[in-house]
């Protein structure tokens, strides 16, 4: 885990730690189940006890990292039975969003909607899951300030760790990606055309289709 050093600099050290496990933990750099003994990696990171045990509770609230008695902490592993219930949610709130956005955003938000999607379809070409994981979360920040509601935001923000992980899981297949891009235009035509009962269905297919494919691969 060589790579994992913290570089120093301006922002505090916890947030730089968060980051840096956030992502080993992502990229299955560090691995389900695998236990954090503290000592090695304070010693991976360059950083002090105080800053790993900070950011390991930042990381025990999104979920990515449960405390086991008497082995400490170790990485999440996510179950079939969390990653339906993950799926649930998801479906519920982000149909509720796409349906609330076409009847409050503004032409404004439109316009944003309609650069996020062409930059969406962009890098579903290039097939880089991680370029796809960035360009959906901007195109949903759209789509959530464009409904209206903010607490839809806030709620789905506390599974955002653990659906990112979901999304790597299912956008790894190069099948699922192909049909994920053609659901996201149907969902962006339905927005445009301001038909909440087609964008909410359109919203909640793509969610569906998506954990169908994730819990195939758990």
């Amino acid at each position: 885990m060589e790579d994992l050093r913290v570089v120093t600099i301006a922002a505090p050290v916890r947030m730089q730690v968060v980051e840096t496990l956030r992502s080993a933990i992502m990229s299955g750099r560090l691995a389900p189940g695998q236990r954090l003994v503290e000592r090695d990696l304070c010693q991976t990171l360059g950083v002090s006890r105080p800053s790993l045990r900070e950011a390991l509770r930042e990381l025990e609230t999104e979920g990515l990292i449960s405390s086991i008695p008497n082995r400490g902490p170790v990485v999440t592993e996510l179950t079939a039975e969390d990653a339906a219930s993950i799926y649930q949610v998801r479906g519920a709130l982000e149909a509720l969003a796409a349906k609330l956005f076409t009847q409050n955003a503004s032409e404004a938000h439109m316009a944003e909607l309609d650069a996020a999607a062409a930059k969406l379809r962009q890098v579903y070409e290039t097939g880089e899951v991680a370029d796809i994981i960035v360009a959906k979360r901007d195109f949903y920040d759209v789509l959530f300030r464009g409904s209206g509601n903010h607490i839809i935001a806030e709620v789905l923000r506390t599974l955002n760790a653990r659906v990112t992980r979901l999304r790597v899981v299912c956008l790894s297949s190069e099948a699922r990606r192909k049909v994920s891009i053609k659901e996201i235009e149907e969902l962006v035509d339905a927005l445009k055309r301001r038909d909440p009962r087609a964008a909410a269905a359109a919203s909640r297919r793509h969610v569906e289709n998506a954990g169908k494919t994730a819990l195939s691969s758990l």
